[in-house]
């Protein structure tokens, strides 16, 4: 080999390395980044309509995240929290599955629904919901005869944005979440790509 074409292959094998460096260093930062402060999340049902619909792919933030309500978040429901007469949580089985609700109150807020006139308060306030789809009926029972309560600190109420249908802390199977079971806060759509923008 003479020395223009070794010269040639040096160079080659340098670019080379160099590249495979920045490639590994790139998916090393992209791994550490959705692992530790973004996730992937895909809307699975119709409980969030007409805010979110099925099939439609969220960015979710959690790192240092505190729920705050109003905030959208996915959960992993693996435990369902309901409360006893003395208002300790009580940890039964949850649905075992991925679900992404509304927040509504959080640790130390007191939460009381009027299922006749179908309006939330929190804290003796009846909030404002621009975002449901119908008012809130529905009493699934987790919570029946209790009301108003108090959110124990480390938990969060959550419901649906589509009240009539959304299976949520209002029902048995879902109860208060525990804060560690939040995965993030939904914080952009980025599918379908003609409804990518910020979620709220």
């Amino acid at each position: 080999m003479n020395k223009k074409k070794k010269k040639a292959a040096d160079s080659f094998i340098h670019e080379l390395a160099a590249f495979l460096e920045i490639a590994f260093i790139s998916l090393f930062v992209t791994t550490l980044i959705f692992t530790y402060i973004f996730r992937l999340a895909t809307v699975d049902g119709v409980s969030m309509e007409n805010t979110l619909h099925t099939g439609e792919r969220l960015i979710t933030y959690k790192f240092e995240y505190e729920p705050e309500c109003g905030d959208i978040v996915v959960i992993s429901c693996n435990s369902s929290v309901r409360l006893d007469d003395n208002g300790q949580p009580v940890i039964g089985k949850g649905m075992k599955k991925v679900i992404v609700k509304r927040v509504i109150a959080t640790g130390g807020q007191t939460l009381d629904i009027d299922f006749e006139r179908g309006a939330v308060y929190v804290d003796g306030k009846m909030i404002d919901e621009p975002y449901i789809t119908g008012l809130t009926h529905m009493d699934g029972g987790a919570f029946t005869g209790q009301y108003p309560i108090t959110i124990p600190e480390g938990y969060i109420f959550v419901m649906g944005d589509n009240r009539a249908v959304s299976k949520d802390s209002r029902y048995e199977e879902v109860g208060l979440i525990p804060v560690e079971d939040v995965i993030g806060k939904a914080v952009m759509r980025i599918a379908p790509l003609k409804k990518i923008g910020l979620v709220s």
